[in-house]
């Protein structure tokens, strides 16, 4: 029976080296850029497809979302109108952005702001999905768009 106690340092040593061979291997292959694309497109369908179902048409706004915004999703400071306009355009505008890689740290920012909103005054108890949706958001701010992105072509920082 094999025990910790009766393997000895050389086994333990190579299954290790071989394990940071591999973890060597997997970063090199799945880089920074790479995971910052998997992320902004991640995070840009979420909020787009919720922004879809705010409107008709192209960019129309429909009469269930300002409904939605005068109950279910009421904020306070704000006017039910002014929230359903300004989360509608956040929604397909930021995402637009994150997808191009275009203003991408001010995009996350915008989003992580929206998130923070949605958490503390729509729907506290859904902190798991909002965490998952900061965590995709702050990986993007702190490392920014990546070299797939119009930001390095344009120099943006």
């Amino acid at each position: 029976m094999d025990t910790l106690q009766n393997r000895s340092p050389t086994a333990d040593h190579s299954l290790r080296g071989l394990w940071n061979l591999v973890a060597n291997r997997l970063s090199t292959l799945i880089g920074d850029s790479f995971l910052v694309l998997v992320a902004r497109i991640a995070i840009a369908a979420i909020f787009f497809m919720s922004g879809r179902t705010k409107v008709s048409d192209f960019m129309t706004i429909t009469p269930s979302t300002y409904e939605l915004f005068r109950t279910e999703y009421a904020l306070p400071l704000i006017s039910p109108e002014l929230a359903a306009h300004l989360s509608t355009y956040s929604e397909h505008l930021f995402p637009v952005l994150l997808v191009l890689g275009l203003f991408t740290r001010l995009s996350a920012l915008a989003l992580l702001g929206m998130t923070f909103v949605i958490e503390v005054f729509v729907y506290p108890d859904a902190w798991p999905t909002h965490l998952s949706w900061a965590g995709l958001l702050l990986l993007i701010v702190a490392r920014g768009a990546g070299s797939l992105s119009l930001d390095r072509r344009l120099g943006i920082r």
